[in-house]
């Protein structure tokens, strides 16, 4: 059972901007590669499309192992003076960073393709299945270390966002008009050796982040190391014996399907379908200032009297309505495009702000269901989760792309332009609209159930029966 430490400072602004940094740090490399990986591999270095989806994919079978591993590592970890998971943030800021850089190796464009294809999965499984496992699974975790507080919680998931959407806003404003070039013709190209130097300075930023995070945030509530035998069975049962964890985990990799492919074809849409990289800086900017205005002053009010699980719905229900309009529409104005856009990305932010904190009452319900708690298990569950849905959707758009026809050759016919944009819409449409079914009959902890169980686990810290 968690218990709160005594004598350290209160809940504060430095563990909401701390927070923050450390999914600012995540993101500078995972936006990064959700982002520009894909377009890099099919227009830098000449590889199919599905092949790289393919490459993705099988990374999340290595993620079913490493995931766990570093889950149970985690839990099974003694607390020391700096926390519990702070410690592992510290130990893996350095790889990760370097791993992320070493994916968009442009210096070996000219190799042989069996050496590129090698590399690419190599580097891309050192980064995703092993360092940044390594950091992403304490760093999700430590959210109960920081606050028990269910508020405090909803202020970590707001901030967390902020960071995220701080990250995002770097890279989808910057990078575009930096890696992306007109070429002889008018048509907008990547750069790859921009792209490399881009990767370069996110992966500098990425550990000033983490360093920011480990110093900011304090872990003022201790979580007990777990000492019973490790069974994969257990394990199993555990996440099937709860309907919580069950639907957040589906919806978490419909939320990735639908999420990832609209930011994957973001890269294909702007640049191609519309001509113009400077669109998808556009479309980022005006995003990412709505996300952080909405996480700051209208969500966490929102979530408080409503729910979480509640606003999560309404604002999936604005991001249908965005993206159905864009397909049914097919719109040649960029500017109308953005509009239709930005309507989806409102709707996004609802629940992107929720969902950490979301996860935080999946734990506590473990907690009240089997009386102790398991942060690093079934916060690596969840990002195991996750990883399925980035798979899904890189295998998805990958194969998609080849479908369509989509290569560095073909990348401006008619026919795959029209396909880019059939894609980049409905796609998204479809996802946000099973996510809604999902929420609304399936994943149970609305805010009645939240507040009962947090009354609960109160009432157990101080020896009161509930």
């Amino acid at each position: 059972m968690a218990k709160t430490t005594a004598n350290v400072k209160p809940f504060g602004w430095a563990d909401k901007i701390g927070y923050a940094m450390g999914d600012f740090g995540n993101d500078f490399t995972f936006i990064l590669s959700s982002s520009f990986l894909l377009k890099f591999y099919t227009d830098v270095m000449g590889v199919s499309a599905f092949l790289v989806g393919v490459m993705m994919m099988l990374a999340r079978f290595v993620d079913a192992f490493t995931d766990t591993a570093m889950g149970q590592i985690v839990d099974r970890s003694e607390a020391t003076a700096g926390g519990k998971f702070t410690p592992w943030i510290r130990r893996f800021m350095g790889p990760v960073a370097v791993a992320s850089f070493l994916m968009y190796a442009t210096w070996f464009k000219g190799m042989p393709m069996a050496f590129k294809i090698v590399w690419m999965f190599v580097t891309y499984l050192l980064w995703d299945s092993v360092c940044y496992t390594g950091v992403n699974i304490p760093y999700g975790s430590m959210a109960s270390a920081i606050s028990d507080n269910p508020e405090d919680r909803v202020q970590l998931s707001s901030w967390r966002n902020i960071g995220a959407t701080l990250a995002g806003t770097v890279i989808g404003v910057v990078l575009p008009l930096v890696v992306y070039y007109k070429d002889a013709d008018g048509l907008t190209r990547l750069s790859g050796t921009k792209l490399s130097i881009a990767a370069l300075v996110c992966s500098i930023g990425a550990v000033i982040c983490y360093l920011l995070c480990t110093s900011l945030t304090t872990e003022r509530v201790k979580i007990e190391k777990k000492t019973e035998k490790f069974s994969f069975s257990a394990l199993i049962k555990q996440l099937f014996s709860s309907r919580a964890l069950v639907s957040i985990i589906v919806a978490a990799i419909i939320l990735l399907l639908a999420q990832l492919t609209m930011q994957g074809m973001n890269a294909y849409i702007f640049p191609n379908y519309f001509n113009s990289a400077s669109g998808a800086s556009i479309a980022a900017l005006i995003g990412s200032v709505l996300m952080i205005i909405l996480a700051l002053f209208v969500i966490p009010p929102m979530s408080k009297r409503f729910g979480k699980k509640e606003v999560a719905i309404f604002g999936n229900i604005i991001a249908v309505a965005g993206y159905l309009a864009a397909f049914l529409l097919r719109t040649t104005n960029m500017g109308f495009y953005i509009l239709l856009y930005t309507l989806g990305y409102f709707g996004i932010a609802f629940f992107n702000t929720c969902i950490w904190a979301m996860i935080t009452d999946v734990i506590d319900e473990d907690e009240v269901r089997r009386g102790s708690r398991s942060d690093g298990t079934i916060y690596s569950l969840y990002s195991f989760a996750r990883k399925i849905g980035q798979a899904l959707s890189s295998g998805l758009t990958g194969a998609l792309l080849t479908m369509i026809g989509y290569t560095d050759a073909t990348a401006f016919d008619a026919d795959v332009l029209s396909g880019i944009y059939t894609v980049g819409t409905l796609i998204p449409a479809i996802g946000f609209g099973l996510l809604i079914i999902v929420l609304l009959f399936w994943y149970p902890l609305g805010k009645k159930q939240v507040d009962a169980n947090a009354a609960t686990l109160a009432s157990r810290k101080t020896g009161k029966k509930k």
